[in-house]
């Protein structure tokens, strides 16, 4: 007798649960019109950067083709080609102008840095940059040997560099070393190749550093006090 009052017990329940008996399941019922998708809509700003125009001297020749960007000027000649997320526009006037292709994230980071590599070009071939790095250190000098930098800095023997074409290196006073040229990225990246051999140390200072660059000074380890 109790066995058949439990099967009829589990039996109701089973019903209960597969036939969706209100008392055991309830099913809740949406209304189609009720539903909803929430779109958002990915919003890019203007780069503050990139929608400066550039000014083009009269004694720069600039020449664009599709994404190709020639640039000449009476120092050199530079070239860029531009990724399709952004595009290049030339006005009557002679200004160039870096716009957006497209509404992308990637758009919004292309604008900035190939306008800021534009304007680098169009001052490099007309007036050039420079980087000035300064020696710091008993006996360490710097002299030019033909094409060649040759650097004393406390090694068992000298360190000599090859100068890359298109750059030029002027030294002062042996401890002076002036890179100049027509192409930014070249020239910083010669300069940093330079400051490498020998970093400047924070205790006293020593080493090769930019003319401007402010070395953070560290104090020394002091002696016990007796």
């Amino acid at each position: 007798m109790a066995s058949s009052i439990t099967s009829s017990f589990h039996t109701r329940n089973l019903r209960s649960v597969f036939l969706g008996e209100r008392n055991v399941l309830s099913v809740s019922s949406v209304p189609a019109t009720r539903i909803g998708f929430l779109k958002k809509t990915i919003e890019c700003k203007e780069s503050r950067i990139g929608k400066q125009p550039i000014e083009v001297p009269k004694n720069v020749t600039i020449t664009l083709e599709g994404q190709d960007l020639k640039v000449k000027g009476p120092l050199g000649e530079l070239s860029l080609i531009y990724p399709r997320e952004v595009k290049v526009e030339r006005e009557e006037s002679g200004i160039i102008r870096v716009k957006k292709a497209v509404e992308t994230r990637r758009a919004n980071q292309m604008h900035g840095l190939f306008r800021t590599l534009t304007d680098n070009m169009v001052v490099g071939v007309s007036k050039g940059f420079e980087k000035k790095l300064q020696l710091v250190g008993v006996g360490y000098r710097a002299m030019l040997e033909g094409k060649d930098l040759v650097l004393n800095l406390g090694f068992s023997h000298p360190v000599r560099m090859a100068i890359p074409d298109g750059i030029q290196v002027k030294v002062e006073e042996n401890t002076r070393i002036t890179v100049s040229g027509y192409d930014k990225s070249a020239i910083g990246q010669f300069a940093a190749s330079i400051r490498k051999w020998r970093p400047p140390e924070p205790y006293k200072g020593k080493g090769v550093k930019y003319a401007d660059e402010v070395i953070r000074r560290k104090e020394g380890k002091a002696g016990k006090k007796k």
